[in-house]
């Protein structure tokens, strides 16, 4: 019983425009990982419930996004020099229909072995037709569906581990984290025009970040959560106003998207001394010695975002261990290893969680205080990039092939 509360209640979040066969942006339709699709296969392998394979040209680790019938990606290739692209294949055959150069770099290798110049995931606007990329420093464009460029622009900026954050867009704004050496700010663009409508500066000091930002709705009002190096700000989408802000110390090189739900926004605060941290999210101002609720210091990741669902908040930490934690006292209720190592953020999809490790193995795993491991599921080759999920399938990019993972068709 408590499981069905549970299905339903996250099931809610979606509102009616959300189309439930899309994924259309990182971390999904809510930007949190949530899904919800039924369906799903708890089973898969090289041989088993694989819809489709397809080999993927060059190097990236943006996830897929998956609207209209049509499963995104962009790459990085070299072909003397660097050529940074939008890839589109159909969810039914796999087969590629958009292969878009979208910039011309110098080259496309990556200071940072676990990086590549095409990390951060696209994001679709269905009603618009428009497919949005973001290399980082190298650029930021607007595509048509059909693979031409509408609008494209650059923030440079100086980081030492190349681009990370994905982009976000909400009400004819596409919203990006520029978090450099040398400059750091929150930006939003005109979605239609790539023209810059607002940009707020981050406060002194500064240094690198990868993170996404996230849109949530605190009482009747919207805000745009950005995390930073050292500090997380909360943001007025409409003016670029700061909200509130809360401060972490050591903490930077952030590379997890937060998660949002019970009134806090859940915050892993980065490198050096890692944790993850609950943060109310009604206060104003700097509320760092406020509104924090609790503070988890054991499990907390580096690289893979947090996963809320119902009353518990799932982690696993870079080395693969995983933990589920009360998300309203902190109370840690299990860790289990699950082995390998993670960058993968973890996904919640018809009444289960599935934690893709970077060597290619997914557990499929019960959501609940008790731990159960549902199944285990290997995939040949590094699995670095976030599953989607949409279209009764979950769509995994490994470093050279795209699989549809479902049952018959």
């Amino acid at each position: 019983m408590a499981r069905v509360w549970l299905a339903l209640a996250v099931a809610s979040l979606f509102g009616a425009s959300a189309g439930a066969n899309d994924w259309p942006a990182f971390r999904g339709p809510t930007g949190q990982g949530h899904s919800p699709e039924r369906g799903l296969p708890i089973e898969w392998s090289e041989t088993s419930n694989v819809r489709w394979k397809v080999p993927v040209d060059g190097r990236g680790w943006s996830s897929p996004v998956v609207a209209d019938g049509r499963v995104w990606l962009t790459t990085a290739t070299d072909d003397g020099n660097g050529s940074l692209r939008l890839l589109g294949y159909e969810t039914d055959t796999g087969r590629e229909i958009v292969n878009t150069e979208v910039f011309r770099v110098d080259e496309t290798a990556s200071d940072n072995p676990k990086n590549s110049q095409a990390s951060p995931t696209p994001i679709i606007d269905t009603d618009t037709n428009r497919v949005y990329v973001h290399f980082g420093a190298d650029g930021t464009a607007a595509l048509t569906t059909g693979g031409d460029i509408v609008w494209a622009t650059r923030f440079p900026y100086v980081t030492q581990h190349g681009n990370g954050g994905s982009p976000v867009l909400h009400d004819g704004q596409l919203f990006l984290s520029v978090d450099g050496y040398d400059t750091a700010y929150v930006v939003a663009l005109d979605a239609a025009t790539g023209d810059e409508r607002w940009r707020t500066p981050r406060r002194q000091p500064i240094s690198q970040a990868y993170s996404t930002p996230l849109l949530i709705t605190v009482g009747d009002r919207d805000q745009l959560f950005s995390i930073g190096a050292f500090r997380a700000t909360a943001y007025d989408p409409a003016s670029g106003d700061e909200l509130w802000e809360v401060s972490y110390g050591d903490g930077f090189s952030n590379v997890p998207a937060p998660a949002y739900g019970h009134g806090m926004v859940y915050i892993a605060t980065g490198f050096q001394v890692p944790s993850l941290i609950a943060v109310r999210a009604d206060g104003h101002g700097d509320v760092t010695g406020t509104h924090m609720a609790w503070t988890l210091r054991r499990g907390a990741p580096l690289t893979p975002s947090p996963l809320l669902v119902g009353d518990e908040l799932y982690l696993v930490s870079d080395l693969g261990v995983a933990t589920c934690v009360d998300a309203v006292t902190g109370t840690i209720h299990w860790q289990h290893r699950l082995g390998g190592n993670f960058s993968a953020s973890p996904v919640w999809a018809d009444g289960r969680i599935y934690f893709q490790s970077e060597e290619g193995e997914t557990s499929v795993v019960a959501p609940g205080i008790e731990f159960e491991l549902l199944a285990t599921n290997a995939l040949d080759g590094l699995t670095l990039a976030s599953p989607a999920v949409a279209d009764g399938s979950l769509f995994i990019r490994s470093h050279d092939h795209l699989y549809r993972i479902g049952g018959p068709s």
